[in-house]
Order: structure tokens, then C-alpha cells, then sequence
């Protein structure tokens, strides 16, 4: 039987997009019978979070100290990886992610007889993982989800073609034309990766998916917390999700007086937080949208499908830049999935998941106006929905599921082993 060594940034108990990709992919390869082991670079300790790894309990077996170095969350073993001596440093800390990450993928594939790795990005991962696999002669599969110099400019840790962006493309396409097959999530990353001189045959694109069975259509609104917001007799336009300044949500705020002069009973329910939680209250503000706007902070996990409960359109308004032009999001699935009507701009991310008119409704990217008629249509229209959010839960149900995703891998792992997984 093969076995499979994913190696991730960082995953559960923490939760982000990242890490619930990460838990889908392992756990329908191991629905499919296949064998996975997995390993975090020392980035999840860095992003732990006050109780996290009190979530997860020790490996079985391990002793002697071992259990700091393996965490067994929802049923899965992740081995982690500690920071090293560099990790203080600025600049040197990234390179103390591969130095450190590098000899602990060795150990691990020894210990626990990988046949191939399969890294994910960021490409420290990706760099760590090819000194590993060339020291022991096993394959490279290294999987982009992002890449990490675009995600850096929008965070402001980098300058677009500044000096950081140029070194870090650098390095993400040394790694891409090394790795013995390369993955990624859409086809606006696969054209990227191709352009950088990567054999179009080793490229596979593994879309975004969903769960089916932890996004069900969604029933009637929960009436307690409809109260408790005081979102009754309300159309609601919502957001679910990490408050980063790519998401466009300024724009959302600012579209939502136009909606209000022709949906005066419109809200715009906000869920999550994030970088610039602060500065979206404060334009909340100015607007005089106090009132109207509701901001419930992050919630936990279970929570959620309580607040999308309320959610009559989902809204992403994510503006134009090489992120999300190349990148295509979970949210607006998961949203599919659980039978609610999807406004969303037109970047190259949202072109790949909706068909205007037919699975959701795209309206011009930065256009604060196209986005206040595209909500109004919506909200004044929700009967004649009916078709549109049918064939979006059809979709995500025939196109986005995971087991249909993740079969994708097998002829992946075929082409560097030579066998099937």
C-alpha cells in the first residue's frame, strides 16, 4: 500500500481555509483506501492560537518526550516541527522554516515508510520537501494553492517587483520546475505556473470543493439569533469570512446607501474579522450605517451555519489584483452548497466557480454601483431565484465535491510511482 507524506504549513485545530482543504484532502484519500501521513512546518506553532493544541491530545504511543512533536486532531497524527534558533530573526526566520522542516520530513518518511512526499505551499515547504526526497530518493509532489509573494503585497509585507516579491517568485519557480508533478487549485494558477516554463504535463489541477454533508441546505432562519441581531422582517446581505483588504468589503459598505434608498429594510450582516475590521467599523461610521450594518466579530466553527441561516445573498466583492484574479475561493461553494444566492465581482477567481445568470450573479470588480444594482436585483427579487440557487447546489454537488476533486491525485501519484496509490 502506498503512503502518501502530505506536508502542510500548518493545519487543524486551527481553523482556516488552508487547514480545511488540508483535512479534506487527507481524509477522502483515506476514504478512498489510500495511506497518508502528515507533518506541519514550525509556521503552526507560530499561528497557535490561546487553546488550540488543548483541542488535539498526544499521538498514540508517543512517549519519551515525543508527544510535543505529534498532535492526533479529529482522528488524524500530525507530526509537527519545532522552531529552530533562527526563528527570532527577521528575514532569517523564514529560512529556519525549511532548515528545520528539511530533516524532520527525512526523519518522518523513514520512520513511517513514505513512498512519495507531497508538499503543499507555501514553497518553503516546497524547497524543504525536495532536499528531503532527494536525500532519500523518493518523489516530489508539490501542490499551490497561492502563491505566497502576491498574497504578501496585499498583506503590505511586500511591494509588488520589490526586491522580497522578486526573491520569493524566484524561489516558488525553482521549486515548480523541480517537483516531479506539480498541483493546483485552478486554472488561473495552472496558466501561471505553465508560463514560468513548467511542462504542462506535469500540471493537474485539483479544484476547490466541498463537503456536501457539512454544507446541507440550509432551513429556516434560526429565530433566536434572528432576534438577537434584530434582523427580523430584514433582507440581508452577508459576509462570512477573514476581513482582508482583497475582499473588497469597503466597497460592499459603500454600495449598501444605494441599496438602503431601494431596499429600505436591507441589512448587511459582517461575520468573521481581520486586518481591517477596524477601519471597515470606522467607515460604518461615516456612512451613518450603524444601524444597518452588523458586526458579530468571529464566532466559533459550529456556530456559523446558524448566521448563514440568515444570510438572504451572499456577497463577495473581492477586488481585482493577480491574487484573486488567479485564485478561486471556497466561500462562495460553500454558499452554493447550502442553497443561497451568490453576488460575487467578476475576477478571474469567480469566473471559475459561477456562470452569470445561471449558478449566481456577477457584477463589475470595483464598481461600487454594478454591485448596489446587482444586491437590489437580488433582494427585491428572490422568488425567481429558485432556478439560479438550484443549479448552484447542482453544481457544487455534481463538480465540487471532494471525493470527485481528490480521484484527480490518483493519476498524479501514478506518473512519479509508477503504480496506482
Amino acid at each position: 500500500m502506498t503512503r502518501i507524506l502530505h506536508v502542510f504549513d500548518h493545519s487543524i485545530p486551527l481553523h482556516s481555509g488552508y487547514t480545511f482543504r488540508s483535512r479534506a484532502i487527507v481524509t477522502t484519500q483515506r476514504e478512498l483506501g489510500w495511506e497518508t501521513v502528515h507533518l506541519t512546518s514550525s509556521k503552526h506553532a507560530a499561528g497557535a492560537v490561546p487553546g488550540a493544541a488543548a483541542r488535539g491530545e498526544p499521538a498514540a504511543g508517543a512517549r519519551n518526550g515525543a508527544a510535543a512533536l505529534a498532535e492526533t486532531v479529529d482522528g488524524l497524527v500530525f507530526h509537527r516541527t519545532h522552531p529552530g534558533a533562527l526563528a527570532a530573526l527577521p528575514v532569517l526566520e523564514q529560512w529556519d522554516v525549511v532548515r528545520t522542516l528539511a530533516p524532520r520530513i527525512r526523519d518522518v518518511a523513514r520512520s513511517e515508510r513514505a513512498d512519495l512526499i507531497h508538499a503543499h505551499s507555501p514553497c518553503l515547504n516546497g524547497l524543504a520537501a525536495l532536499r528531503a526526497g532527494r536525500a532519500l530518493g523518493i518523489p516530489v509532489v508539490y501542490e499551490v494553492r497561492a502563491f505566497w509573494e502576491d498574497a504578501a503585497v496585499d498583506h503590505g509585507t511586500a511591494s509588488e517587483n520589490g526586491p522580497r516579491y522578486r526573491l520569493t517568485r524566484a524561489l516558488e519557480t525553482w521549486v515548480l520546475r523541480r517537483a516531479d508533478q506539480v498541483t493546483c487549485i485552478c486554472e488561473g494558477l495552472r496558466r501561471d505556473i505553465a508560463a514560468r516554463g513548467v511542462d504542462a504535463g506535469r500540471i493537474t489541477v485539483i479544484p476547490n470543493a466541498v463537503d456536501i454533508a457539512q454544507f446541507p441546505l440550509l432551513g429556516a432562519r434560526d429565530a433566536e439569533l434572528e432576534a438577537r441581531l434584530g434582523l427580523r422582517e430584514a433582507r440581508v446581505l452577508g459576509f462570512i469570512g477573514s476581513f482582508y483588504a482583497y475582499e473588497g468589503l469597503d466597497l460592499l459598505l459603500e454600495a449598501v446607501p444605494a441599496v438602503l434608498a431601494r431596499v429600505p429594510n436591507a441589512r448587511l450582516l459582517l461575520v468573521g474579522g481581520g486586518p481591517q475590521e477596524a477601519a471597515l467599523k470606522a467607515q460604518t461610521q461615516r456612512l451613518g450605517l450603524a444601524e444597518r450594518v452588523i458586526f458579530t466579530g468571529r464566532v466559533p466553527h459550529g456556530q456559523v451555519p446558524a448566521y448563514s441561516s440568515l444570510v438572504d445573498a451572499f456577497v463577495f466583492p473581492r477586488k481585482s489584483m493577480r491574487l484573486t484574479e488567479l485564485v478561486t475561493p471556497l466561500k462562495p461553494l460553500e454558499a452554493m452548497a447550502q442553497g443561497r444566492v451568490v453576488l460575487a465581482s467578476d475576477v478571474g477567481g469567480h469566473r471559475e466557480l459561477i456562470e452569470h445568470g445561471k449558478t449566481g450573479f456577477l457584477f463589475r470588480h470595483d464598481d461600487v454601483a454594478d454591485l448596489a444594482r446587482c444586491a437590489i436585483e437580488a433582494l427585491s427579487a428572490s422568488d425567481a431565484l429558485e432556478a439560479v440557487v438550484a443549479a448552484g447546489r447542482a453544481f457544487v454537488e455534481r463538480e465540487r465535491n471532494w471525493r470527485a476533486s481528490v480521484q484527480r491525485y490518483r493519476g498524479v501519484y501514478e506518473r512519479v510511482l509508477g503504480r496506482a496509490p
